[in-house]
């Protein structure tokens, strides 16, 4: 075990849930992923500064998780520890009349029912989006018009190599489309604060209804998938240009564009990580060679894939 006994005995010293050789198929929503060398859940900011610390001291690689559900993991697994929060970052509470205070590893439906049932607006485009709190902001997660940069006020972080406790507010996350500084920073949101606006809870709901009643017509729920593999191209639709290239139902092993949105690849049951990036990898090179546009991958890749 070399450099994971101190770990080990952190763990074991305060009784850490925890797993060895954890298949990440059943953590990711595309059901894809081989085992994680060790897997935590991770329940308090306490706990997890001091993990870092030894994570740090001891030269080990670390991912941070929510749902997983931007996640392909690969087929090898990872050779390192998974970090999934728990117990304190799934609290949430109202701090004021229109501004509500939540743990990362809230995942974004909890989050809008809360802003719902508190009559308070802004949050409505985030329902149905399968992921938490943590990882809408790490993405500038949006739909529907609405972006998480719209509402967000300020998160809380703790810095990956300082282990130290840091604030950006607002004007400080370069907050842009599918991107933000802690695409570049790797420090872990702890918690985020939400500036929301007062309204109507029916005219809230209604929103939330209808923004999930066109995810579920839209979109292949039914299958495993990541969401929307690519991001957006300047002045166009990666899931059109897809279709355009007659690309809607072409599958490489268990992996498959969705017919129902080009802009999916699902699992169809079966499909490996390397299918995946493999019809990626397809799409990619068609895309560019009828349209020259260079489709820019929305889904993050972990672990190993070779």
């Amino acid at each position: 075990m070399n450099n994971y006994e101190e770990i080990f005995r952190y763990i074991n010293e305060k009784g850490i849930d925890f797993k060895k050789d954890e298949p990440m198929r059943l953590h990711t929503s595309f059901k894809i992923g081989g085992p994680a060398r060790l897997f935590l859940n991770v329940e308090s900011k306490k706990q997890l500064i001091e993990i870092l610390n030894i994570i740090n001291n001891e030269s080990i690689n670390f991912f941070i998780i929510g749902n997983g559900s931007n996640l392909l993991v690969g087929d090898k697994g990872i050779d390192g520890i998974i970090i999934k929060l728990s117990g304190e970052f799934n609290d949430i509470r109202l701090v004021s009349e229109d501004v509500i205070e939540c743990g990362a590893a809230v995942p974004l439906s909890r989050l809008c029912m809360f802003a719902a049932k508190n009559h308070l607006s802004g949050l409505e485009f985030a329902f149905g989006i399968p992921g938490t709190v943590g990882g809408a902001v790490f993405m500038n997660a949006g739909a529907y018009d609405g972006e998480m940069k719209n509402v967000v006020e300020q998160v809380y972080h703790v810095e990956k190599d300082s282990c130290s406790e840091g604030m950006f507010k607002r004007n400080e996350l370069y907050m842009s489309y599918r991107s933000s500084i802690y695409q570049k920073s790797n420090d872990i949101i702890t918690k985020v604060v939400f500036k929301l606006k007062k309204d109507n809870y029916e005219c809230i709901k209604g929103k939330m209804d209808d923004f999930l009643y066109r995810r579920k017509l839209k979109q292949p729920l039914e299958y495993p998938n990541a969401g929307s593999i690519f991001k957006r191209p300047n002045g166009n639709f990666a899931a059109a240009l897809i279709d355009e290239c007659g690309l809607k139902g072409k599958s490489i092993g268990g992996a498959k564009v969705s017919e129902k949105h080009s802009g999916f690849i699902i699992n169809t049951g079966c499909a490996s990580c390397e299918d995946v990036i493999n019809l990626i990898n397809l799409i990619k090179d068609i895309v560019l060679t009828k349209y020259g546009v260079l489709l820019e991958r929305e889904v993050r890749i972990i672990g190993n894939i070779n």
